[in-house]
């Protein structure tokens, strides 16, 4: 397993935590760690478990992956363009949060018909996923068709 690079993880927390505009208890507070260790982790004092990091990153509204690679969690040179284009996405601005997910599930889903997609035990269902909580008012199944429409138009 690679050696974790903690200085350079906790810098990448520290300005995606900057970027969200909160503050280090703020962050604390919402991924359910102490003020004293997410400091910790920062500063590249502490190897944070996966666990903590998905939580980290839930609260950030940033990929878990991402984390993981920069962990050393996660193979980075087999991942790296799936978790760079996912990170990309996550933090457009420009973005809305149901967008955001909707765009993952149609990039998520021509993945898997290509053959890269996730292994058969972490295989989710887009459509699921779309209708399970985002409350889009444009459906996820509809985006993934018209994302087919325009990958194939003589279908």
């Amino acid at each position: 397993m690679a050696s974790l690079n903690v200085g350079n993880l906790g810098e990448y927390l520290r300005e995606q935590r900057r970027n969200a505009q909160l503050s280090l208890r703020q962050l604390a507070d919402a991924a359910g760690v102490s003020n004293p260790y997410l400091s910790q982790i920062e500063r590249g004092l502490r190897k944070p478990s996966a666990e903590v990091l998905q939580q980290v990153a839930k609260a950030l509204r940033i990929s878990a992956e991402t984390l993981y690679v920069r962990a050393g969690i996660l193979d980075a040179e087999r991942d790296r363009d799936d978790v760079e284009t996912r990170a990309v996405i996550l933090a457009d601005p420009s973005l809305n949060e149901r967008q955001k997910q909707v765009l993952l599930q149609v990039y998520e889903s021509f993945r898997k018909e290509n053959g890269f997609g996730a292994d058969a035990d972490a295989d989710t269902d887009v459509k699921a996923d779309a209708h399970a909580g985002l409350g889009a008012d444009v459906d996820a199944d509809a985006a993934v068709d018209g994302a087919e429409t325009v990958k194939n138009p003589h279908s």
